[in-house]
């Protein structure tokens, strides 16, 4: 049995422990969260070391993304130093792979018509090839990095302006307490965040991307939305239901009803994989999802 465990500076609510069989082998997957606390995450980390396959990285991601510029997040760097033995994983590799196919899934299974569609994507720095599969469907995107990261209401509306603010903003943000950026322990947990960007939610046909940052300005009412993201419990399932999103896909598969985030779907890979975390490649995460079978879950809520 293979044990894959995502320690996380998030909401112990959000914790979660499944057992499941892949490729002929069973595994046990469980989160973690530490409800902000950072020096928890690291203890954690320290005493699994060695006795697990993989670890996932929730909650805070090791660098931030632009197009073609990555900065490590200092807040991050003692959390995976914590593991010796055991290889560690934020997701972002498996980002730039599964989600740009799964958008690209589907459009071509007919299941979402993207083209000429209004989609919010609340984040792009970590998931720039999803932003990449929206644009070359023919959506019309908005990213919301600077409203959902930083408060600043300025919609981006072309990859060329993200790449240009990114790129002079990255270096600074980088450097700011993670918790400034990103909801971190019980802010969580909240079922109703402040509406004042509620027109961004409205103006979409599409809401996409980590879906703590979609929960951030969540208004009441969202009927006829499509949400595409992740780490979804079944809590927030069921929220998404009574605001009357009609449409949830989840880039990673349903486990008892939890889907997982990004970052314990890498770990389940590279356990699966047999390699080591910095020998595997993009061709590597398209052919262990193919060879798995790693579908999205899809369900109509209204």
């Amino acid at each position: 049995m293979k044990t894959i465990v995502s320690v996380s500076i998030g909401s112990s609510l959000r914790n979660h422990r499944v057992e499941t069989e892949i490729l002929g082998e069973k595994y046990t997957i469980e989160r973690i969260g530490t409800d902000g606390n950072i020096n928890k995450a690291i203890e954690l980390i320290k005493e699994l070391d060695g006795k697990v396959d993989a670890f996932g990285l929730g909650g805070i991601d090791l660098y931030l993304t632009g197009a073609d510029r990555k900065f490590m997040i200092k807040e991050a760097i003692p959390i995976v130093k914590a593991a010796s033995k055991t290889p560690i994983v934020d997701g972002s590799g498996l980002k730039n792979t599964l989600e740009k196919s799964v958008i690209e899934f589907l459009n071509g299974q007919k299941i979402i018509n993207f083209s000429n569609k209004k989609v919010l994507l609340v984040c792009a720095i970590d998931r720039y090839k999803m932003a990449e599969a929206f644009i070359n469907l023919g959506c019309n995107t908005i990213l919301g990095d600077l409203i959902f990261a930083l408060g600043i209401p300025i919609p981006i509306k072309s990859l060329r302006v993200f790449r240009r603010v990114v790129n002079v903003l990255l270096p600074v943000v980088s450097r700011l307490p993670y918790d400034v950026l990103y909801p971190t322990g019980q802010k969580q947990d909240s079922q109703v965040g402040n509406n004042k960007f509620e027109k961004y939610y409205y103006d979409a046909d599409i809401i996409a991307g980590d879906f703590l940052y979609i929960k951030k300005y969540l208004p009441l009412d969202l009927f006829g939305k499509i949400i595409i993201t992740n780490t979804i419990t079944k809590e927030d399932v069921e929220m998404l239901k009574n605001r009357g999103v009609s449409m949830l896909v989840t880039t990673t598969p349903e486990f008892d009803g939890r889907s997982f985030g990004t970052n314990v779907m890498e770990a389940v890979l590279l356990a699966a994989s047999g390699k080591k975390a910095e020998q595997l490649t993009p061709q590597d995460y398209i052919g262990l999802i193919k060879k798995i079978n790693f579908l999205p879950r899809i369900e109509y809520l209204n």
